[in-house]
């Protein structure tokens, strides 16, 4: 008998040799039904792979994030069996899932795929599905794998089995269809309801330009129809909220090819939100103990070499910048850190001082691929609420519980209320991608395991996504369309005070190394726009808001109450502006309805007469008459029913 070990720390016992799935019926039939793979220990399985030790076993559903993976895996497998039968002799390369659905790469020869041919494939793979055929693994030899594919004539295949060692090779068989994979898949094509052939584009094989251009073909699948409608729904909603769309048109911001690819110009509106985000978070940090700093948009290039990011991403950066002086060279910043340990040495540091912490709004520079960068998500140049944090170890988790507070209050100041606190650590098989012992490394990832514990975030835990020099804590938050972005990232440091010989006097009169905790609750501030565009479609929340009114004279005898009323709000800290164009007013309601101006303040005989607006408030209509101090004390409630919650 094996003990197996389910999530909720139950232990049940089993012959050894039981599958997943007969774990799975022993628990409920309704579960076998909707069970797709299992986490064996920390590998996912097939359902039907046997088990013979004791294990912890995390049985995986559609509801689940590794149970969608390799249910768009399979249904990669499943698009390439359709295109074999409505297009002999077509070779494939690769067919991974993605974010949403899958691609596979395939050379088609001399023949087109364009969209004239998405319904077609959809319905083969529907009927291919409605056959359930089984995902059958078998493992082969790299003699047989050689063997088979050359008989096929699949240069592709072939080109990837040369990479793979003997012992490590097997196949997975459906219906007609033979692939080379490790897997793991769904039990059969059955659970595949819906199908969707989303776009068709170019991909160099290897992603070498110098290979042939293979086709690469997107798809997702559901296991129910309704899923698939609501999910192409959700893409027509995203069209809309795109931050690229509105932020065109609510005047935010800018690209200009004079200036350069990647280099976002903020245009005034948008200065105000990004300014008062800056605020916010000024505020908080100060409260929190953190001092400002300024450090400049270059560095000498032995600053770079001392931290480790030259010889990390020194040849795809910005190349250095060459000044008179033979051998003297600068990087455009690519990091804030190096430049705050330099400002932590400028003096002796205590123990008693400690923690000393560093804040900051840098603007850091990195060359992404032209091909990579996307509006305001993937840009070039883009300012960090960047801070750091010297401490001593004993200070460690504390910091860090301290820093998960700060940016939990973000999160709720914005109304991002769905997220997840991914842990990530190093890559147990391949230490060499990290700097640093293997004594300090187990400090910090204990150290963040606690915290996020004592203070009960949801978390899942990602081997081999830690920074080179440390892990870290990344929130996964999902927006309005459920969609995933990683925001704020708080990370312990053990390698940066190593190499910068960072110290501070002890309680026993010696010296010590400070652990740097690298925190930035927005990130890049570009990309936290980006983000919060599209989950608020531009409808920001009324702190934030760079218009929080617009005041609307019903006519031009009007206008001088108008700017009487804005001048007043102005004094309270309420920003906005007054409409003085000649246009009724019922014009004036819906431009400032397009521009999404949180509220309307309509002005004309009587509300002068009263000393009194009409308040219409955006996407909800008329909320009577107020006063104009009413007003204000309305619109400060407002405001603190967020800011101070």
């Amino acid at each position: 008998m094996i003990n197996i070990t389910l999530p909720d720390g139950s232990v049940r016992q089993y012959e050894q040799g039981v599958t997943s799935f007969e774990v799975a019926q022993s628990i409920s039939e309704g579960l076998a039904r909707n069970v797709l793979a299992a986490k064996v220990n920390d590998t996912v399985w097939d359902l039907s792979r046997p088990i013979t030790e004791d294990a912890r076993v995390q049985l995986l559903t559609w509801n689940d994030d590794l149970g969608k993976n390799a249910f768009w895996h399979s249904s990669a497998h499943l698009l390439a069996e359709a295109l074999e039968e409505l297009y002999p002799g077509v070779k494939f390369g690769i067919g991974p899932p993605v974010e949403n659905g899958f691609y596979y790469d395939v050379d088609l020869g001399e023949r087109s795929f364009s969209q004239e041919d998405f319904a077609k494939v959809e319905q083969k793979m529907l009927e291919l599905a409605r056959n359930k055929n089984e995902f059958k693994r078998r493992d082969v030899s790299k003699a047989e794998a050689i063997e088979y594919f050359t008989q096929k004539g699949d240069e592709y295949k072939l080109d990837l089995i040369k990479d793979l060692a003997d012992g490590t090779i097997s196949f997975y068989e459906q219906g007609n269809f033979v692939d080379l994979c490790r897997g793991p898949h769904i039990p059969n094509t059955g659970h595949i309801k819906a199908a969707k052939i989303m776009n068709v584009a170019g991909a160099y094989w290897r992603g070498d330009e110098k290979n042939k251009q293979l086709t690469r073909i997107y798809g997702v699948t559901f296991p129910k129809q309704k899923e698939l409608t609501e999910h192409l729904q959700r893409l027509e909603e995203a069209k809309k909220r795109d931050h690229r769309k509105l932020g065109k048109e609510l005047e935010l911001f800018a690209f200009s090819e004079k200036v350069g690819m990647g280099l976002p110009l903020w245009l005034p509106k948008g200065t105000l939100l990004r300014e008062r985000l800056e605020q916010f978070m000024r505020k908080a940090q100060m409260r929190a103990g953190y001092q400002p700093v300024v450090t400049p948009h270059i560095g000498s290039k032995e600053l770079y070499i001392t931290s480790g990011h030259y010889e990390k991403y020194g040849a795809d950066s910005f190349q250095p910048i060459k000044t008179p002086n033979e051998g003297e060279e600068f990087f455009l910043k690519p990091m804030n850190c190096p430049h705050h340990c330099e400002i932590y040495k400028t003096r002796p540091r205590s123990y008693k001082e400690l923690p000393v912490r560093l804040a900051e709004f840098g603007t850091v520079y990195r060359y992404e691929q032209s091909g990579e960068l996307h509006g305001l998500t993937r840009v070039r140049g883009f300012t960090q609420d960047d801070a750091h944090i010297f401490c001593r170890p004993d200070q460690v988790k504390e910091e860090f519980i301290k820093v998960i507070d700060l940016v939990l209050y973000v999160f709720n100041a914005l109304g991002f209320e769905d997220y997840t606190a991914q842990i990530s650590l190093r890559d147990p098989e391949n230490k060499k991608k990290y700097i640093g012992g293997d004594e300090a490394w187990e400090k910090a990832e204990t150290a963040i395991i606690e915290a996020a514990a004592e203070k009960g975030l949801r978390t899942v835990t990602e081997l081999g996504e830690a920074a080179f020099y440390g892990p870290k804590l990344d929130f996964m938050v999902k927006d309005a369309l459920g969609r995933k972005w990683q925001l704020g990232t708080i990370q312990v440091d053990y390698q940066l005070p190593e190499r910068f010989q960072l110290e501070y006097i002890g309680a026993d009169n010696q010296k010590h190394r400070p652990v740097m905790i690298h925190r930035a609750p927005f990130g890049s501030l570009e990309r936290f726009v980006a983000v919060l565009i599209e989950h608020c479609g531009g409808n920001f929340p009324l702190w934030l808001s760079p218009d929080q009114f617009a005041i609307l004279p019903i006519s031009e005898k009007y206008q001088d109450f108008a700017q009487e009323v804005y001048h007043r709000l102005q004094q309270h800290d309420i920003r906005g502006f007054v409409d003085n164009r000649d246009e009724k007013i019922g014009r004036k309601i819906r431009d400032a309805e397009v521009q999404k101006v949180p509220y309307m303040l309509i002005v004309g005989e009587k509300e002068q007469e009263n000393d009194a607006v009409s308040v219409r408030k955006h996407g909800e209509g008329d909320l009577g008459t107020m006063s104009v101090e009413e007003y204000i004390s309305f619109f400060q409630n407002k405001i603190a029913e967020v800011l101070n919650k």
